[in-house]
């Protein structure tokens, strides 16, 4: 993952070439993983709504007080706690030995609540914003982005499943295909975010400095509670990915469609100290299986 991000900022200049392909990438990485999704895993706990409370009010805490600071710091900061949880998070659950269902089941959850309120929200996050599109027609294109990257790989690997038990088999073995496309994806989203910071004028250079270290302070804040809350459920993992782990790529999006476009620096930054945190965890764990077969 380090290796990725750095490519990705090296070669930022010609990601544009390839930028195409990441939601073909994270359907073939989210197809692959839920293929080892059983059915009876898809249930919503306890713990994962207060993931989701502290997903969408947290964003709101955040953002009240500090718009009185900044407005682009604050709007920065919503986006990033707000957007929900990763595509990608089943795939580093899996690895870190957590439950790749609930992980799964959470980001059906958290991504309709976020077509869901998005509409209402944005304008009070933006309120300089054009409002003269109708809440039917901004619910509709936030879950027609939403959508295809997370209900249709779940739509066709549960009717594959069930349809053809054999082919599924064999996908399953496959699995661990899904962290090089992951890979792929980390370098075209860091090479994109590079060449949109480094588009902007010197003069935002202060803030969205500030941006990025109040996405780290989020990045480690989100983790910790994330695992706090999953501890009281004895699984700390699935839980910390599920609120720790960002879709940055819908957070920008968010950001320069319906906010100040500086703010998407925010989820832009998380980026990196999300992917980061997860090379760490994942660098641990593989540590501790060696240690273990010793």
């Amino acid at each position: 993952m380090p290796l990725a991000i750095v490519l990705g900022a090296l070669f930022h200049n010609y990601i544009a070439y390839f930028a195409f392909l990441t939601p073909y990438l994270i359907f073939s990485m989210l197809f692959l993983t839920f293929s080892r999704l059983e059915i009876r895993e898809l249930r919503f706990s306890r713990g994962m709504w207060a993931v989701l409370a502290v997903q969408i009010i947290g964003a709101l805490v955040i953002f009240i007080p500090l718009r009185y600071v900044n407005a682009s710091m604050a709007q920065a900061l919503f986006i990033t706690v707000y957007c929900p949880v990763a595509t990608a998070a089943p795939v580093v659950t899996g690895m870190l030995g957590g439950k790749i269902g609930k992980v799964a089941a959470f980001s059906v959850l958290s991504n309709l609540a976020v077509a869901v309120s998005a509409p209402l929200l944005l304008p009070v996050v933006n309120p300089g914003a054009d409002d003269s599109t109708s809440y039917f027609e901004e619910f509709t294109t936030i879950s027609l982005r939403v959508a295809p990257m997370i209900v249709f790989p779940l739509f066709f690997a549960l009717i594959l499943r069930f349809t053809s038990p054999k082919v599924n088999t064999f996908v399953q073995h496959c699995a661990p295909v899904s962290f090089y496309l992951w890979s792929i994806s980390l370098i075209i989203v860091v090479g994109k975010s590079v060449s949109f910071v480094l588009m902007e004028p010197p003069a935002y250079w202060p803030v969205m400095a500030a941006m990025a270290a109040g996405a780290a302070a989020c990045c480690g804040l989100l983790f910790a509670i994330g695992k706090k809350i999953g501890a009281t459920e004895g699984d700390a993992i699935s839980l910390g990915q599920s609120l720790g782990q960002k879709n940055t790529i819908l957070g920008i999006w968010l950001a320069l469609t319906y906010l100040n476009p500086v703010a998407s620096v925010g989820p832009a930054a998380y980026v990196v100290w999300q992917n980061c945190f997860n090379s760490f965890q994942i660098y641990r764990m593989s540590r501790t299986k060696k240690a273990c077969k010793c």
